[in-house]
């Protein structure tokens, strides 16, 4: 079985992730992502993304009851539905589930996110959390029927309440539940980047060891996908494969490990 996390940048290819889809002969599940789409969005009806950065320097996406509305249209609507109707194409019987369908991905509200304004510390309260659990049996039933799962925010919190949560934790929980052979990551670069000004200063290969040192190194949303990556491996995880979402064989390219290879 596979994971395979699609990221929501721009120039991510879908088609071309899709068509390398469909050459897989194993089980796969699919999450994505859209935040271009959201941005594009949010800017088309007036309201801009409004980003948070806690005291501890990870970077996250503040979600009052207007950003969770336009994150349900653009990652659980458009970009969703328009996946599973490219796999479809392909002959692949995908389909498309929000974290609060079937409550397949539940989660807890965050208490609070702690941020410094104007030199004052604040605990910033959103319609955000982290996912906790999968609901495991759907999942497994879905694939031994045949199904691809193709998954997305929102995830549902205790109280049954739709929130907001990272992609990257969220592959960490599946991770834990599904016990992937490998776990493929398609994002906007050519893989981790030494420097993130360079495309070619791309790292081939890294160990777990490492990535504690490289969360270090790096800030804002890199920083907080060092740490999932890191979470991953104490979830059970063998091999992680960061490789380029734009090429034109994705999945095809990160299966003979170009990009980063982590294990």
């Amino acid at each position: 079985m596979l994971i395979i996390k699609i990221g929501g940048g721009e120039q991510i290819n879908l088609r071309g992730i899709v068509a390398d889809l469909a050459e897989l002969d194993e089980p796969v599940v699919l999450v994505h992502g859209a935040n271009a789409l959201r941005d594009r969005l949010a800017e088309a009806l007036g309201r801009p993304r409004k980003m948070l950065t806690s005291v501890s320097g990870y970077t996250s996406v503040y979600s009052d009851e207007s950003a969770l509305d336009l994150l349900m249209l653009a990652y659980a609507g458009l970009r969703n539905k328009r996946l599973v109707e490219l796999c479809q194409q392909h002959g692949i019987n995908a389909i498309g589930l929000s974290g609060i369908d079937g409550q397949v991905i539940r989660g807890r509200r965050n208490r609070g996110i702690r941020v410094l304004e104007n030199g004052k510390l604040r605990l910033v309260r959103d319609l955000s959390g982290k996912p906790q659990a999968v609901n495991e049996p759907l999942l497994r039933w879905l694939l031994e029927q045949g199904y691809t799962p193709v998954l997305t925010v929102p995830i549902v919190d205790e109280r049954g309440t739709a929130i907001n949560s990272e992609n990257d934790d969220i592959v960490v929980v599946l991770q834990a539940a599904l016990q992937a052979r490998m776990v493929i990551q398609l994002i906007e670069a050519s893989g981790f980047l030494e420097d993130p000004r360079d495309p070619a200063s791309v790292v081939a290969a890294l160990s777990r060891n490492e990535l504690e040192q490289r969360e270090a190194q790096v800030s804002g949303r890199m920083k907080r996908k060092m740490l999932a990556l890191r979470r991953l491996f104490d979830n059970g995880a063998q091999r992680v494969v960061m490789a380029d979402g734009r090429t034109e064989h994705p999945i095809r390219a990160a299966l003979a490990g170009e990009g980063t290879v982590i294990q």
